[in-house]
C-alpha cells in the first residue's frame, strides 16, 4: 500500500502507472479509493488512473481540523509526489468539491474535471441542521443510534441493498472523531458560484436522477457557470454514487469525454 507524505500527512494512494495520461480520482465523503475499481478496470491502462484517501478516510489521517483547499492542495501535492505535470480530477461529492477548489488554485495543474454528483454551492439551513444531528450521532450517539445513522447513509448514498451490506461494516471501523472532523470541513465549506468563471478547462458532470443529498439541478447550475461544459450526463434511477451502482452507464460517457481531450 504506498503512501506519500504530503503537507506533512501520510497519505494512502494508488497508481495504475502507464503512459496515459494521468487521471486522478477523489471520492467522497464515507468511502475511500476503492469506489472507483469499476472505473479503473475500465480505463487502465489506456490511463494513468490514480486514486487516493481523503483526509479523515481510509488510511489517511486528519490531524486536525481542514478545508477543502487543504485537501486541493493534497491532490496537487500527490501529482508533484508522482511526477505528474496536470491531470484530469475525477471528483465524486466532496471529492468534486476539492476538485473545484483545485482548479481555482493550480488550473495549470488541472487538464479537466468530472463532477460527479457534486456542486459549487451550499446547503440550504434546514439540510445543514439535519446534516448537523447527524454529526452529533457520529460524535456522541450509542451504537445502536449510529448503525440505524449508517443505514440511512446508506440509503442515500448508495441506494442499493448490496452495496449497503458492504460498505455499512466498513463504516462501523471509522473513527468517530475522524468522522467529526471531515465533517466539518463538509459543512464549513462555502459557496462557489460566483468563481465558476473562473474555471477554463473542459468540465463534465454526471449526476444520478434519484440523488437526493445533491439534486440535479444543483449540477445543471455548475454546468451553467462554468465556461466549457461539456455536458451534464444523467443516470436514470442513480442516488448519490452512480459510477459505483451504474458503472457502465458511467464508463461509456467518462471514457469519450478523455478520449475526445
Amino acid at each position: 500500500m504506498p503512501t506519500a507524505t504530503i503537507n506533512d500527512i501520510p497519505i494512502r494512494f494508488e497508481d495504475s502507472g502507464g503512459e496515459g495520461p494521468a487521471v486522478l480520482f477523489s471520492h467522497g465523503f464515507m468511502m475511500n479509493h476503492t469506489m472507483f475499481d469499476q472505473q479503473v478496470d475500465a480505463l487502465a491502462p489506456d490511463y494513468r488512473c490514480i486514486r487516493w484517501d481523503e483526509r479523515a478516510f481510509g488510511d489517511t489521517p486528519a490531524p486536525g481540523p481542514f478545508t477543502y483547499w487543504d485537501s486541493a492542495a493534497d491532490a496537487i501535492g500527490l501529482l508533484d509526489h508522482l511526477g505528474v505535470g496536470s491531470a484530469v480530477l475525477v471528483g465524486m461529492s466532496q471529492g468534486g468539491f476539492l476538485s473545484l477548489r483545485a482548479a481555482l488554485t493550480a488550473p495549470d495543474r488541472v487538464r479537466a474535471l468530472v463532477l460527479i454528483d457534486s456542486a459549487a454551492d451550499v446547503d440550504d439551513d434546514e439540510t445543514l441542521a439535519g446534516y448537523q444531528g447527524m454529526m452529533h450521532v457520529m460524535g456522541n450517539g450509542s451504537d445502536d443510534e449510529l448503525a440505524g445513522l449508517f443505514e440511512g447513509v446508506a440509503g442515500l448514498i448508495l441506494g442499493d441493498d448490496e452495496l449497503a451490506a458492504e460498505w455499512i461494516p466498513r463504516w462501523h471501523e471509522l473513527d468517530r472523531e475522524q468522522l467529526v472532523t471531515a465533517g466539518s470541513a463538509l459543512l464549513g465549506r462555502e459557496d462557489l458560484s460566483d468563481r465558476l468563471g473562473e474555471i477554463g478547462c473542459p468540465i463534465l458532470i454526471v449526476h444520478g436522477t434519484a440523488d437526493q443529498a445533491i439534486t440535479v439541478d444543483r449540477a445543471e447550475a455548475v454546468c451553467a457557470g462554468v465556461p466549457d461544459c461539456r455536458g451534464v450526463v444523467k443516470v436514470e434511477g442513480a442516488a448519490h454514487a452512480p459510477n459505483m451502482t451504474h458503472p457502465d452507464v458511467v464508463n461509456r460517457p467518462l471514457r469519450a469525454f478523455l478520449d475526445a481531450l
